[in-house]
């Protein structure tokens, strides 16, 4: 069989408060209908599609239980990775007992595609080279998210299963377009594909997209892509 993966970032779905994003321009206006229409409309039931971050504006697992019922009303079979906003997201275990058959998450783990393939990922942070980076408080988070990047491409690895995608929020390239340790990671990994988000408005220009050392980054934050999951690859499985 042939399987498409698709991949949308930064859904932003309103939560138990029905938030809106109105406020960020004309664009978002009723968004999540958007989103379902387009998903519905290029999503099949056997495809996959990559959420990389910022699902919900959530802050508990009781608030986003309707966000959760939404995309397991959707076509394709979901994998989740965690965003900056996702506050919702604390205990894994209790996390995957709530999430809808249609939808998996990963965290310092892997998600396997039929076959011998696997889906990684982490959040990612704000980079050294950034001006907004302080080494108070940002160093740490910066090493941890690296570090679990690592043990989820290790526990592939350990599973011998081939590395097809990895997901990451934050962009792992500084806004000037210089590398990172996450870029470090995918090329000696040899990720072919790294789709990531974050990034919207302005920012959307300034995104490293395109091949660059082997892997193939996707910027798939949800306005970048007008609300419409992107086809970033497929394989063949049984």
């Amino acid at each position: 069989m042939q399987y498409r993966v698709f991949a949308l970032a930064d859904l932003h779905l309103p939560g138990a408060d029905d938030k809106t994003m109105d406020i960020f321009g004309p664009l978002w206006e009723n968004h999540p209908e958007v989103i379902r229409r387009h998903w519905i409309n290029t999503v099949a039931p056997q495809d996959f599609v990559l959420c990389a971050g910022d699902i919900s504006w959530a802050m508990n697992l009781a608030e986003v239980a309707g966000d959760l019922d939404w995309l397991g009303q959707l076509p394709g079979r979901i994998i989740l990775s965690k965003g900056n906003h996702d506050y919702w997201w604390q205990s894994i275990s209790q996390l995957r007992t709530a999430l809808p058959p249609n939808v998996q998450a990963i965290q310092n783990d892997f998600v396997p595609l039929p076959g011998d393939l696997a889906v990684c990922g982490t959040r990612g942070w704000i980079l050294p080279q950034s001006q907004d980076f302080s080494p108070e408080t940002d160093e740490k988070i910066y090493q941890r998210e690296l570090n679990r990047l690592q043990l989820s491409l290790d526990s592939a690895v350990r599973a011998r299963r081939k590395i097809a995608f990895v997901m990451l929020h934050y962009p792992p390239f500084a806004g000037d377009g210089s590398p990172s340790g996450f870029t470090e990671l995918l090329e000696a990994y040899r990720v072919p594909v790294c789709v990531y988000g974050h990034l919207h408005g302005h920012s959307i220009h300034s995104a490293v997209t395109g091949t660059v050392n082997g892997v193939t980054y996707h910027l798939t934050s949800a306005d970048a892509l007008r609300f419409t999951p992107k086809l970033v690859g497929s394989f063949s499985g049984t």
